[in-house]
């Protein structure tokens, strides 16, 4: 592996020494992986396939887009990114690709469902420009092609003539089995004798005794037609215009090679379907049926594939206990996950319900529109996504569920800043999105007790669609109120007599221990301060803004983007109400944030304890209160 620093060494290698390259690399991931965690699973299913796509074309003159990402950690191994101690870590390789760490990334996209797209862009783009030896080749899994927007970029190529290159790598997998139609379809295709080697075969075998088995080959040749329909059912690719060329193994080397040739030599659209399994050369992997080890956590046993030390309670398992119970309570009560049963917490609720459980798919758009039919036939259905996913379907939120007044509850997972996967994946944009949308209520849970309660709430409320978000990780200890004042929990109360307050700081969620932690801080200093967290975020509750009339400054705290965020609408609303009171909103600035953990960057955008008491500390000299 240390001989391949960019794709071009590849060519010079045996096939001998190839398969030793594929070996290394699978040990160099598991070991690296396993140390910071990270997509193991689905890189070590495209060893071969990656090795074959960098010998067969030119990158970064030909465009190898991914997707998802999280497949192309051999691609950056194989383009000279050799050094996986930081991987997904400050000053480390992404997880994803990386336009910033090599030219070979052509795009950083690691929402699914999107290759497609950015490849029928490029090779229009390459055409236009003169540029027609260049080659345009967009790898997607199968669990990916179940995303509504594959299938418009398939349309979109498949109309025109364009030297795009479709690789479908089919390892019957996203997060967890594929599941669909669509999945059933390459079932098909990966289980029947295709019909190009059916006639090699009656070529070469029946062809040994020279007038019957020609006579009997000619006949399978005129047949063609009906033959391809029974014996090789990729006619859902060939009708829409689209060369096919498959099921090819994608452990093959040779064979893979074989097939991109041929698809690139051809000069037009062509699906080269690729059976591959994830996991693939790890035990482990293979033994975990369900994700086959599709992301493992940092410091995990590479022997055994599972963590070394076992983290506390996560957000999304105490959310997945307290849906199973709600499903117990109420029968009308269905979930919805578009392809991460497991990783949002849904999968208690399936196993004890399975008639009461949707996963369409890598769909969000879908499961939305899907969810507002579920209640208008007079059910009520849980959608359950991770926060950065919702972005995709906002339309569907506001025109399908808002405007309809559907009861639908969103429960997004992974919300805020997230840590290692970067960019795409922070959840930082959510509340933001949602302050727009008419009717919707939106709930941030601070501990496990009101993850629990608002959750309850949020599927109680049958006229609106509900939000209720939370975070990454494992779940802190459980901050008890002092009070509660018309729905608003008071967690601190300044010790000054009502009236002379200092300062009011309004914390969002998870926030509230580092807001306590800034209080204290700023206590020992002689400023005073507040602390009260909203529950419902959306709309503002009219208790913050008397809240924030018995104080001389307010300061407000959330896991979110600046920009029209909670801390925005409740500037509106203090503007609106005429209470004129120095307010300082901290959140994320409106750039993307690097992968790095947690802490570090909440630290950085001054949203832990010391930040915000600094923010409380500027306000109070401004008013000299």
């Amino acid at each position: 592996m240390e001989s391949v620093r960019q794709p071009r060494d590849l060519d010079r290698l045996s096939r001998a020494e190839l398969d030793r390259l594929a070996a290394e690399i699978r040990e160099f991931l598991i070991e690296n992986v396993s140390r910071t965690g990270g997509h193991l699973g689905p890189n070590l299913g495209v060893v071969e396939l990656t090795i074959a796509l960098h010998r067969v074309f030119d990158s970064p003159r030909d465009a190898l887009i991914w997707d998802v990402g999280h497949q192309a950690y051999v691609h950056k191994l194989l383009t000279g990114r050799q050094d996986f101690e930081k991987l997904r870590c400050a000053g480390g390789v992404s997880g994803y690709p990386s336009r910033a760490e090599s030219e070979h990334d052509i795009v950083e996209n690691s929402h699914a469902s999107t290759a497609l797209s950015y490849a029928d862009g490029v090779a229009k783009a390459f055409r236009l420009r003169g540029l027609t030896d260049r080659r345009v080749v967009g790898v997607i899994g199968d669990g990916a092609l179940t995303g509504g927007m594959a299938w418009e970029a398939l349309n979109n190529i498949a109309g025109g003539d364009l030297p795009v290159v479709i690789v479908v790598n089919d390892n019957e997998r996203s997060y967890a089995p594929t599941i669909g139609g669509l999945s059933n379809h390459l079932g098909t295709l990966r289980t029947t004798q295709g019909y190009e080697r059916f006639l090699d075969w009656g070529k070469n075998t029946l062809a040994r005794t020279p007038y019957v088995g020609g006579a009997i080959y000619e006949t399978l040749h005129g047949m063609k037609k009906g033959l391809k329909d029974i014996v090789a059912p990729q006619g859902m690719f060939e009708d829409l215009g689209l060369k096919y060329i498959g099921p090819i193994d994608g452990h093959d080397v040779d064979a893979v090679e074989s097939a991109l040739r041929r698809a690139k030599a051809f000069g037009g659209p062509v699906i080269v379907h690729v059976h591959t399994r994830k996991g693939e050369g790890y035990e482990p992997a293979r033994a975990d049926e369900v994700h086959q080890l599709h992301q493992v956590n940092p410091q995990t046993n590479p022997e055994t594939g599972l963590p070394f030390q076992v983290k506390g309670t996560s957000w999304t398992d105490v959310f997945a206990e307290e849906m199973l119970k709600i499903g117990n309570d109420r029968p009308d009560v269905v979930g919805i996950t578009a392809a991460m049963l497991i990783p949002v917490g849904l999968h208690k609720f399936a196993q004890q319900y399975p008639d009461r459980i949707y996963d369409v798919g890598i769909a969000e758009q879908h499961a939305v529109t899907s969810a507002a039919g579920l209640a208008f036939g007079g059910l009520h259905p849980v959608v359950a996504v991770y926060a950065t996913f919702l972005n995709r379907a906002f339309d569907q939120v506001l025109m399908d569920c808002a405007l309809h007044k559907a009861g639908v509850t969103f429960v997004l997972d992974r919300a805020g800043i997230t840590g290692p996967d970067g960019a795409s994946h922070h959840g930082v944009w959510d509340l933001s999105i949602l302050q727009v949308v008419p009717g919707i209520r939106v709930a941030v849970p601070r501990d496990a007790a009101q993850v629990r309660a608002l959750v309850r709430e949020a599927t109680d409320i049958d006229d609106a669609p509900t939000v209720v978000r939370f975070s990454k990780g494992s779940v802190g200890p459980e901050i008890e109120a002092v009070d509660r004042v018309d729905g608003v929990d008071i967690l601190r109360r300044a010790a000054k007599p009502v009236n002379e307050g200092d300062l009011l700081i309004i914390a969002t969620g998870p926030l509230a221990g580092a807001a306590l932690a800034a209080a204290e801080e700023l206590a020992a200093e002689g400023v005073e301060a507040t602390v009260v967290d909203p529950r419902w975020v959306k709309p503002v509750n009219p208790a913050l803004v008397d809240l924030a009339r018995a104080h001389r400054a307010v300061v407000t705290v959330e896991d979110n983007g600046r920009v029209g965020g909670v801390g925005a609408a409740i500037s509106q609303a203090l503007q609106d109400a005429g209470v004129l009171r120095p307010t300082k909103v901290l959140g994320v600035p409106p750039e993307f944030q690097a992968h790095d953990e947690r802490p570090a960057i909440l630290a950085r955008l001054g949203l832990d304890g010391p930040g915000i008491a600094a923010a409380g500390r500027v306000l109070h000299a401004q008013r000299e209160i």
